[in-house]
């Protein structure tokens, strides 16, 4: 009988601690959002904040800090001051923003943390708070689909010898590639931007959604991508490595890997590189460097053909001298340059610096094999990148 009581007690203790926890996890009540929000995609569970009017595309924060000065939230480059109640609970209405993931942070008393009421997203090279303003029906392509097959993302180790040590890199493989065993596939090499990592792609971007739906529709053809780091990764055992270039790391150690270990297709005209921001530099470092390896690129929000090295003072390359020394020359010879690729893609936001007077300039000078592609209304950020790989995937391999 008393092991009984004190089943019950302990079971009724349980109870209230996690209605406590549940009414109050960062400072947080369960009162009722105001009319038309939601929680953002991006919380964790059981926060009610950020919440979200898809209608305004508003975002309402709120946040704990009874002891706390001055709170503000910094969102999409404009950091908005927050006001405190008699609690201490401080609460601020954004203006609208663009729709899209954003990365954002909140600032106590001069100091930027990340508001634990959301998931953690590696961008700026910390872990930063994000927060998905809702497109409508034409988001689908990156939502998740019930009813289509669904591939796999793989999180995989492998050594590396010019880095000096393991490394981590993301693999999907599409949803018939466990019922097909004798079937060999082409990759595409899919890079991440500046102060990311090689779960950008899968976390922000929702590549596997966007790459589920594409080959389930036959928009493109079934293929493996690969996700790896785009920086030289350091441990107190390794504290630099032999190399400052990533791109001996993708050529000598990752795709020797990737060959190995999975089905793959290994000849150039079945591999494909691509990447945003630096990811896009990185890209065409690779790919122009190794044309033996690469048949197909894409670069989203990352391509320029010149200006790095300038001093001051230096006189500013024409167009035409771009042209014929770019990349080593690669677009000197354009039908030399349309044989040897199949494709370079160049995606861009129309909120962002353009290279469209560079790719026009390389159409005139004779170049077949390119596609600009411009992502409507968006700037630096991720739903541009979402766009550029619903774009350029169907392309790949055909």
């Amino acid at each position: 009988m008393k092991k009984i009581i004190f089943t019950v007690a302990v079971s009724f203790i349980c109870l209230i601690s996690f209605a406590q926890f549940a009414g109050i996890q960062g400072g947080q009540k369960p009162e009722p959002l105001p009319e038309g929000f939601k929680p953002s995609a991006c919380n964790t569970f059981l926060s009610q904040y950020p919440a979200v009017n898809s209608q305004t595309r508003e975002a309402l924060f709120r946040v704990n800090a009874p002891t706390a000065r001055l709170v503000q939230v910094d969102l999409a480059g404009k950091r908005y001051n927050m006001k405190r109640d008699e609690r201490g609970v401080w609460t601020c209405i954004t203006d609208p923003q663009v729709v899209g993931f954003h990365y954002y942070s909140i600032w106590i008393d001069s100091v930027p943390v990340m508001d634990r009421n959301t998931q953690a997203y590696f961008g700026s090279n910390w872990e930063s708070s994000g927060i998905e303003i809702p497109e409508g029906p034409e988001g689908d392509y990156y939502r998740f689909n019930k009813n289509i097959p669904h591939g796999q993302i793989r999180s995989i180790y492998y050594w590396s010898e010019i880095n000096g040590l393991e490394r981590h890199c993301n693999v999907y493989v599409p949803a018939e590639y466990e019922s097909n065993p004798q079937k060999r596939y082409p990759v595409l090499y899919l890079l991440h931007g500046w102060g990311e990592d090689e779960d950008g792609w899968m976390n922000q971007g929702h590549m596997g959604n966007i790459m589920d739906g594409l080959i389930a529709t036959g928009k493109a053809v079934p293929m493996i991508v690969v996700m790896d780091c785009g920086d030289i990764k350091t441990n107190p055992d390794v504290r630099s490595a032999s190399t400052n270039d990533v791109t001996q790391i993708y050529v000598k150690d990752l795709i020797p890997f990737i060959d190995k270990t999975f089905r793959t297709k290994t000849d150039r005209m079945n591999r494909a590189m691509a990447g945003l921001s630096r990811g896009g530099m990185q890209t065409t470092m690779t790919v122009f460097n190794n044309p033996d390896k690469f048949a197909w690129l894409g670069t989203f929000s990352g391509f320029f053909m010149g200006g790095f090295g300038m001093r001051s003072g230096d006189k500013a390359p024409s167009m035409s001298q771009l042209i014929e020394t770019a990349f080593n020359g690669v677009f000197k010879d354009p039908s030399a340059f349309d044989k040897q690729f199949r494709l370079l893609f160049i995606s861009t936001g129309t909120e962002e610096r353009s290279p469209k007077e560079q790719v026009e300039a390389l159409k005139a000078h004779g170049i077949k094999n390119i596609v600009y592609h411009e992502s409507q209304g968006t700037a630096h950020e991720w739903l541009t990148w979402r766009r550029a790989l619903n774009d350029f995937a169907p392309r790949l391999f055909k």
